[in-house]
């Protein structure tokens, strides 16, 4: 198996350290939920499985970054818009669980990238949101299933969207 730096060894933390701890650590602070929209819920739980709705990287004060990855917003930028879109995805979470440490693993992301056609760095853009799961569950938990593609549109021209299915405790 090849792994990125960031899969290498650690797991991140002690196994101690619950996802509240490492979050702490982080300097993160989850933000409320984004608002449900339309016909839609942010989450629907089947049995032991949380399926997410498509967050984006909506800044705690409601601004939406929003651009063309690859015109007018480069890579580095992205991947901060994915690891903001992963923090959300961890409010969602919070608010359909009450509580992280009920969740056994994630399983897979969805991300997509609103991109040139030419982009070719999808992986990279969406490693913002894989990476900050990583630090908050450690590899056991956080490591998944991932596809990163690319899109000619996002909702409101939003740089990166990401839905996530994860598997729960109970």
């Amino acid at each position: 198996m090849i792994t990125s730096p960031i899969h290498a060894e650690s797991d991140h933390g002690s196994p101690a350290q619950n996802p509240y701890e490492r979050l702490s650590a982080l300097g993160i602070v989850l933000p409320p939920p984004p608002p449900p929209i339309a016909n839609f819920v942010t989450h629907v739980r089947e049995g032991n499985i949380l399926y997410l709705s498509g967050q984006g990287p909506r800044e705690a004060n409601g601004y939406m970054h929003a651009g063309k990855v690859g015109a007018n917003v480069t890579v580095e930028e992205a991947y901060v818009h994915a690891r903001l879109t992963g923090i959300n995805l961890l409010s969602v979470m919070q608010e359909a669980l009450g509580n992280l440490s009920r969740i056994k693993r994630v399983v897979k992301l969805l991300g997509m990238v609103n991109a040139i056609p030419e982009f070719e760095s999808h992986p990279q853009v969406i490693n913002g949101c894989s990476d900050l799961l990583i630090e908050v569950f450690g590899n056991a938990v956080g490591q998944h299933a991932r596809s990163a593609v690319g899109f000619g549109s996002l909702p409101g021209n939003i740089t990166v969207e990401i839905e996530a299915i994860v598997a729960l405790n109970d």
